[in-house]
């Protein structure tokens, strides 16, 4: 069985959450008994912003690419970030590092394939709605990917910042949320829902919302780490 290595603490509470899962997981796929072999190395997240905030893509990837090899040094076989926004420079992150990262953007458009979605809304932090990363991937596979306008994506980063990196769930801000769901449904002609940064899938924990199906990410690259950990 290969051993995972997890970026985590770019978003504490999530990175809590992928362990749960992925040990949830492991005992329904393999065995309620033992656990997976996960080593984490849980990051100090201080300059991340910071540097998405300035484009500084180049100083996140010089980061991630250090602490991603120190799961390396530790035995991993291969590694996942737990956190969507870092994979913005996954293509570099990759050619840097000495063992295979699992993208959760992949897997998710995978997944999508799956489900025969084909016009998606994308929820997540400002700077992954407002990035290439989700179009180009699912445009290749012959999906379109759309994102909320300017004041709904304002709110959304605002609330994931604000609420959701800090472990805060309100009700209010999970209805709100949904409504923008709906308004896209009627406005864009979206049918389904990408759940763009692993902090929303602790609020906006049902299979649907406003009727859509949810692509929930952190469950998808879970499941997806899982397939990889049992490759022969």
């Amino acid at each position: 069985m290969k051993i995972l290595g997890m970026i985590g603490g770019t978003g504490p509470e999530s990175t809590v959450e992928y362990y749960r899962r992925l040990i949830a997981a492991y005992y329904t796929r393999v065995s309620e008994s033992g656990a997976p072999p996960i080593i984490i190395n849980s990051i100090d997240n201080k300059n991340l912003v910071k540097w998405f905030t300035a484009g500084d893509l180049a100083a996140v990837i010089n980061f991630l690419a250090a602490e991603i090899e120190r799961l390396v040094h530790a035995g991993a076989d291969f590694a996942l970030i737990a956190a969507v926004t870092p994979h913005l420079g996954f293509g570099k992150l990759q050619q840097r590092v000495s063992i295979p990262l699992l993208s959760i953007v992949e897997a998710t458009a995978d997944a999508a394939t799956k489900g025969g979605l084909r016009r998606l809304a994308l929820f997540g932090t400002r700077f992954t709605m407002q990035a290439p990363l989700f179009p180009e991937a699912f445009a290749r596979r012959g999906m379109t990917i759309v994102v909320p306008n300017e004041e709904e994506q304002e709110f959304i980063h605002e609330k994931y910042m604000g609420e959701l990196f800090v472990g805060t769930i309100l009700d209010e801000t999970r209805d709100a949320l949904v409504e923008i769901v709906e308004r896209m449904k009627q406005r864009n002609n979206v049918d389904g829902l990408i759940l763009g940064g692993t902090e929303l899938s602790l609020i906006l924990r049902e299979p649907t919302a406003a009727g859509l199906p949810v692509l929930d990410t952190t469950q998808i690259h879970v499941d997806a780490a899982i397939d990889w950990m049992l490759r022969e």
